[in-house]
């Protein structure tokens, strides 16, 4: 039947409601389980793990991740339509990294375009693009992590190489179907040098089309989570980068790519 894909069930560990941040507008966040990179700051490490988790928050254990259908989920989304319309706002997946649940984010993202509401999806492109072009017809905003140019140094903080990554980044940009937007998470010790947010810079210059960059400093906002979980937080000793660096490389950024550039998304 023509809606059985609103029975697509997918995994999830949280959806939030009116942010203001990935995409543009007052947006509805649907955070999905399970990614293939393993980013030594990652600020939702309760979203690593495709399992359903248990995760010890504010000295009580919270069970992270549900099962439910794209039904369920719509029904949540569904309730903030009038912010939408007002601000151009919508709905935007993340993670975790919603490619590792392709076939739900499709089905999702589907469901939120037959409802005409605005789609956005924040990613790092690491997958098949089979499977991201299955996708690209339902995404109006593309939000793309790239985090390094240099493979070796990529691979060392975030568990994968980047020249799948890149090579996706550049058929997205070349499909015409989504407004791609490159994120750069800012990271002291990994990228934070003029010298590397130059090189991603120009990398973006390069692709077909790019609508903007996004420089994203690092923060410490999900250090509780790791000991919540019991796990290491292995970025301890390094701190947010200053606003004065950050003006460096926003500055840097903008030279040399000629593209539009911001601190935050």
């Amino acid at each position: 039947m023509a809606e059985d894909y609103l029975n697509t069930t997918g995994r999830i560990f949280d959806i939030q409601r009116y942010s203001i941040h990935d995409g543009t507008g007052i947006r509805t966040i649907v955070f999905l389980k399970g990614c293939f990179l393993r980013c030594r700051w990652c600020c939702n490490p309760e979203s690593q793990r495709y399992d359903i988790e248990t995760m010890v928050v504010q000295g009580k254990e919270k069970v992270i991740g549900r099962d439910v259908t794209v039904a369920e989920v719509m029904e949540t989304v569904l309730k903030d339509r009038p912010y939408y319309r007002r601000t151009g706002g919508g709905l935007t997946l993340s993670g975790g990294e919603m490619l590792y649940q392709w076939e739900f984010a499709r089905d999702l993202l589907r469901a939120a375009k037959d409802a005409g509401i605005s789609t956005a999806v924040e990613s790092t492109g690491f997958a098949d693009f089979a499977r991201i072009e299955q996708l690209l017809p339902y995404i109006d905003q593309y939000l793309m992590d790239i985090k390094h140019v240099d493979s070796a140094k990529h691979k060392a903080f975030t568990g994968v190489p980047n020249e799948r990554i890149l090579e996706n980044a550049w058929k997205i940009s070349a499909s015409g179907h989504t407004e791609l937007s490159v994120r750069v998470p800012t990271i002291p010790g990994f990228n934070d040098t003029e010298e590397e947010i130059a090189a991603i810079a120009r990398f973006a210059k390069s692709l077909p089309d790019v609508a903007r960059i996004h420089l994203l400093p690092y923060h410490r906002l999900g250090q509780d989570k790791y000991d919540g979980l019991g796990r290491q937080y292995t970025l301890t000793e390094i701190a947010p980068p200053p606003a004065e660096q950050m003006q460096r490389l926003l500055a840097v950024a903008r030279r040399e790519s000629g593209l539009p550039c911001q601190i935050g998304g």
